[in-house]
């Protein structure tokens, strides 16, 4: 058997690398590193993958939440709704703006936001919600636009996790995540369904004024060169790794589907067994891309198993181990523990497993085996 990666990207870029090698070789030869023909190529080619009017590439997701925050006209003191149970970046954009986070606990079945405790977190000074389609899930959509919608507020969709993951609405219509919000952001970062070999990101909105603001804001506030209209950052994605994301975005709808029927196969194996939950899977399954396949354990020591796993040599990852009302930069007295108590079960009981496109069966038989045999001992 060979060696279990957590991710292998190695394997992955194996299966393109004449493309890859090829295109890199042409970027270095042009000599257009920044804002090349590469970087426009790509941005059309995505907006027509997601079926969004406008794509804006930057510097990484953390910056494509930021600038779109700004883009929005956000202003200190407004508050923003996101999860509780998510990586800092969500929450880290809103207090590096001087906006208020506001953390609520998330759902237990598809650990996305819950929307009863967004209801009850609305205030006059709530100016935007962040949906996280956490793992790879889509967050119940229809729902948050209707809130939005009720209350006047933005939404911005953090799809760093859920690119290529369909959104089915009430209405049976079927949407890409990132593009049912007023605006939406991913990230390529390597490890991501799709991802670069750096850092890499980008915005999508259907909103051609706002496209406007953002295209201004990603390059230091110009339209025209040296003439700053708008108050604006540094984050560019570089023609390299557009080239990179160009030779791989035509293999992404493969990729989920292998991450896919990786996670029907984990599912399979742990079926019937009491101490295992496993993520939830739709009948279409493609409302799900599984960035993480993730498992809740019941009565087993968590920590154990993650020591256990690593004996054998099978990488797992613990996506989170603190909440993020409980990190020392995000800690507010307006939070009682009352209201988190689904987060602070998951943070005990969740474990990642390997979950990338070159999983084998004889790897996946080996992962579950030792899992099943540690907990049920």
């Amino acid at each position: 058997m060979k060696k279990i990666q957590m991710v292998d990207l190695k394997g992955q870029y194996e299966k393109i690398k004449e493309r890859v090698d090829a295109s890199v070789l042409e970027v270095i030869e042009s000599t257009a590193f920044i804002n090349g023909p590469e970087v426009h190529a790509f941005q059309k080619e995505l907006e027509d993958y997601l079926g969004v009017k406008h794509v804006i590439p930057c510097a990484n997701g953390t910056d494509a939440l930021q600038i779109a925050m700004m883009g929005l006209g956000l202003e200190p003191g407004d508050e923003v709704i996101t999860a509780d149970f998510t990586f800092a970046a969500t929450v880290e954009v809103i207090a590096l703006l001087h906006l208020t986070p506001v953390l609520v606990d998330v759902d237990p079945i598809n650990f996305n936001i819950d929307i009863e405790a967004v209801k009850k977190a609305i205030t006059p000074k709530t100016k935007a919600i962040v949906p996280v389609h956490l793992f790879g899930m889509a967050a119940n959509m229809d729902a948050i636009m209707d809130l939005a919608k009720e209350h006047h507020l933005y939404v911005i969709e953090d799809n760093a996790q859920g690119i290529g993951s369909t959104y089915t609405g009430r209405d049976g219509k079927k949407v890409k995540t990132g593009g049912i919000g007023h605006v939406g952001t991913t990230s390529f970062f390597p490890s991501k369904n799709l991802g670069c070999y750096g850092d890499g990101g980008a915005i999508f909105t259907n909103d051609d004024d706002l496209a406007h603001t953002i295209r201004g804001i990603v390059n230091h506030g110009m339209y025209v060169r040296y003439h700053h209209d708008v108050v604006g950052v540094n984050s560019r994605l570089d023609s390299l790794q557009a080239t990179i994301l160009r030779a791989k975005l035509p293999h992404l709808d493969a990729y989920n589907t292998a991450r896919r029927e990786a996670a029907r196969k984990y599912t399979a194996a742990f079926m019937n067994q009491e101490k295992i939950i496993t993520p939830m899977i739709c009948d279409s399954c493609d409302c799900h891309v599984f960035h993480q396949y993730t498992l809740r354990l019941k009565d087993t020591d968590r920590d154990a198993l993650v020591a256990h796993l690593q004996e054998k040599q099978i990488p797992c990852g613990v996506y989170y181990p603190i909440p993020l009302h409980k990190q020392k930069a995000y800690q507010d007295e307006r939070y009682q523990e009352a209201d988190f108590t689904v987060t602070n079960q998951l943070v005990q009981d969740v474990i990642s497993l390997p979950m990338h496109t070159e999983l084998d069966d004889e790897q996946i038989e080996f992962i579950t085996t030792t899992i099943i045999d540690f907990v049920t001992k």
